[in-house]
């Protein structure tokens, strides 16, 4: 199984049995956190490169992962990840290296599932 399937599903598992728990705190944190990357004066595109460097600044690998996969189904191209990345790098510094060489990897796998289809 490809990691990011794995990552997908594992991802939708846990989050639907989260929601399940019926706690009203964390769904309305759920719903926040979904609002927040809407289109408003900023677009989608936009909110998802900015959570892409902060997840990155953060050294969050499952947001670095969610926001590669948000950010391409929006559009963005390499270049547009290299630089967004490289803002990333420049505000976290070398600590976050390891972080980008997995978000490098799981855009080589994006860019590998675009080409097979």
């Amino acid at each position: 199984m490809s990691r990011l399937k794995e990552f997908r599903e594992f991802r939708e598992k846990m989050n639907a049995r989260i929601l399940e728990s019926d706690n009203l705190e964390i769904k309305r944190f759920f719903a926040l956190d979904t609002r927040a990357y809407e289109d408003g004066a900023l677009p989608v595109k936009t909110k998802e490169l900015l959570g892409l460097v902060a997840s990155l600044v953060l050294r969050c690998d499952d947001c670095i992962t969610y926001h590669l996969v948000r950010c391409k189904e929006e559009g963005v191209a390499r270049d547009e990840f290299l630089e967004a990345l490289n803002v990333g790098l420049i505000v976290g510094g070398s600590i976050t290296i390891p972080h980008l060489r997995r978000a490098i990897a799981v855009l080589d796998e994006l860019d590998g599932m675009e080409s097979d289809a």
